[in-house]
């Protein structure tokens, strides 16, 4: 959410940034804003003047009655003020139910309009506009087939979907044996990795309040990924970000204790809404999955050179396993309204000759924190608000995906990096419980 103040003073800059967005549909708000912005200050102020106004009227009803006592006309004066602060006090009630109701509709408008977007940010309507900045890693397509990572669990014994269907319906799995100790162990070396970095190790809340929502993300991604609890005002969280973020809600934070680091682990539950293709089928978009998350809370001066720390900790966790990646910058109207600037790091998958996302990181400014009014005082004692980031450390089981596919080996085995192999008691190689081809 923009500061009214900013609106005020650049309303074309924030519409520029809403067609950089590809938003043209919420022009309309920023004039809405202003309109209301001004109404609430005009009512502001005659309330105001009506307090003044019935204080300075009482006094003259009081000296006007005193002379009265002398002067019988005075009393007919004294009347005719008495009807003013009658009129005004009912005019000043009217104000004080419309700033309330001007405050709400205002606050709701402005929790529209986007953030302000980093320069660098590239252009485009949509995803397919990103754009790749670097590559890391050799992408290799071997000279046998790859399964569908299903397929590949499966010849583990480590996958169970129609049992989960049964139980739960479709977006949901179980996870058996090697593949969910494989599953783990990459949280766990995904946990001590950002422990290594000075991170914090954190297990938050699972859901949280209603407010604590509408601070840390937009109204449409809330509408297409929350789980409410009926009866309730709490939402099971979309990722750890949220509850951790949230953490901070109305505190001022010292200004020694900045930056936060975090590193929190959470199961996450999400909607999914709509038809994603049929290469996201099997566990590539679920409503159930889990993720160990990084999160940065700073200083506004801080925050471009956490983002770049942020995206090139990914970068060198998923080459710590052997996987290849990229990094993808997001265009403007592939960002979510909160973000500043954003980027996606994508797996290389053999099977489908191409890249695809793993970890997201993102610098959302000061959005987050005025929405959840989270400061400190700088040097000079003045109250600022922090900035705040988030990025995927790993999330399986999607980068499971990833990892399979990277090291199945023409027998069907899998290869454990040695990185991970400690959290695997030891094993270098996983051997397939099913022949191919033979259903046993």
């Amino acid at each position: 959410m923009l500061d009214i103040r900013f609106i005020r003073e650049n309303p074309e800059a924030v519409r520029e940034n809403i067609r950089k967005k590809f938003q043209e549909q919420k022009l309309p708000l920023v004039d809405d804003v202003l309109n209301l912005d001004a109404e609430r200050r005009s009512v502001i102020a005659e309330a105001d003047k009506l307090r003044s106004d019935r204080n300075r009227l009482s006094k003259e009803i009081g000296k006007l009655m005193g002379q009265a006592k002398k002067d019988p006309s005075k009393l007919q004066e004294a009347e005719a003020v008495k009807k003013q602060v009658t009129a005004n006090s009912e005019r000043l009630k009217a104000l004080e139910q419309r700033k309330p109701e001007l405050e709400r509709e205002l606050h709701q408008k402005m929790l529209l309009i986007p953030q302000m977007i980093d320069p660098s940010v590239p252009l485009g309507p949509d995803d397919s506009h990103n754009v790749e900045v670097e590559r890391f890693g050799e992408a290799v397509v071997p000279d046998f087939p790859i399964p569908y990572h299903t397929e590949i669990m499966d010849s583990f014994n480590g996958i169970d979907l129609d049992a989960a269907g049964r139980v739960s319906g479709n977006g949901f799995y179980y996870l058996l044996g090697d593949i969910a100790r494989l599953h783990e162990a990459v949280l766990a070396l995904g946990r001590d990795f950002m422990i290594g970095k000075g991170f914090t190790y954190c297990i938050p809340p699972f859901m949280i309040h209603g407010a604590v929502v509408e601070g840390v993300m937009s109204q449409t991604d809330m509408d297409g990924m929350m789980y409410k609890i009926e009866g309730e005002d709490l939402y099971l969280i979309g990722t750890s970000e949220h509850s951790m973020i949230g953490r901070f809600i109305d505190q001022i934070l010292p200004a020694d204790t900045l930056p936060q680091t975090l590193t929190s682990y959470s199961p996450c539950f999400r909607k999914e809404k709509g038809a994603h293709g049929i290469e996201e089928r099997g566990i590539y978009r679920i409503h159930q999955f889990e993720k160990q998350e990084m999160i940065v809370v700073c200083k506004p001066e801080d925050s471009a050179a956490w983002y770049d720390k942020l995206w090139r900790y990914s970068v060198e966790l998923f080459r710590a396993m052997e996987i290849p990646v990229r990094q993808l910058e997001c265009c403007s109207g592939d960002l979510a309204d909160l973000k500043v600037k954003s980027c996606d790091i994508e797996a290389w998958s053999p099977r489908q000759g191409k890249y695809f996302e793993v970890c997201s990181c993102s610098n959302l400014g000061d959005a987050q924190a005025r929405r959840l009014r989270i400061r400190y005082r700088d040097e000079n004692g003045k109250m600022q608000l922090c900035h705040t980031l988030n990025n995927t450390c790993v999330a399986p089981p999607r980068m499971l995906i990833a990892f399979l596919e990277n090291h199945l080996q023409a027998d069907g085995s899998v290869t454990i990096p040695e990185i991970l192999r400690p959290y695997m008691g030891g094993t270098e190689v996983l051997i397939p419980k099913k022949r191919k081809g033979s259903g046993v």
